[in-house]
């Protein structure tokens, strides 16, 4: 009987095939295992990567919270002194009208004791030909007249030293000489109304 060469050659081929396929499966599975290495390799590496990035990160946020904080506190000085510089204005500019009024007011006194002392001018004829008693009271009338205009002036004029010089809280002082000018121009006119009446 002939021998099946065919039969042989096919086994051994199958044979080798078998081998081959355990050959190649134990390379895939070392070629697995290589890569799966390699995978955990990269993962411990990119995990201390991953960790230095995060770090990295964590430190640029904070330096941008730091600068953010440093950026608030600036302005928060600055609104801070804005509000400070403000309000110094709002006094200095309610102390400025405050002055203002009382110049006004003792403008107006001065005012008043001259269209008071200019009225008696009026009486002088009348009185000047009468008593003396009558033109020693219109006298002593006119020179407190002109002592409330010379007072007023006067208080004027420490007002506006006290404006010019000062910028505190304190009010703004005519001192005794604004005071005293009402009193003048008072007993001013008393004292020509008395003189008229003496006449």
């Amino acid at each position: 009987m002939p021998l099946p060469w065919l039969q042989i050659l096919d086994a051994v081929i199958g044979v080798t095939d078998l081998a081959r396929s355990r050959k190649i499966r134990s390379m895939a599975d070392d070629r697995q295992q290589q890569q799966q290495q390699q995978l955990e390799a990269a993962g411990r590496a990119g995990g201390a990567l991953e960790t230095r990035l995060a770090g990295v990160v964590v430190a640029a946020l904070k330096e941008a919270f730091d600068r953010d904080t440093r950026r608030l506190e600036l302005e928060r000085e600055q609104a801070a002194v804005e509000r400070e510089r403000a309000e110094r204005a709002l006094r200095l500019e309610m102390r400025r009208q405050a002055g203002d009024r009382e110049i006004g007011r003792l403008r107006l006194l001065a005012g008043g004791a001259i269209a008071a002392w200019l009225g008696t001018l009026f009486f002088s004829g009348r009185l000047m030909g009468g008593p003396v008693v009558a033109r020693v009271l219109l006298g002593g009338g006119w020179v407190l007249l002109l002592a409330a205009v010379a007072a007023s002036f006067s208080a004027q004029s420490q007002v506006a030293a006290a404006l010019d010089y000062s910028s505190d809280d304190r009010p703004i002082p005519s001192g005794t000489a604004g005071a005293v000018a009402v009193w003048l121009i008072v007993v001013g006119l008393a004292l020509v109304g008395v003189a008229v009446l003496v006449a």
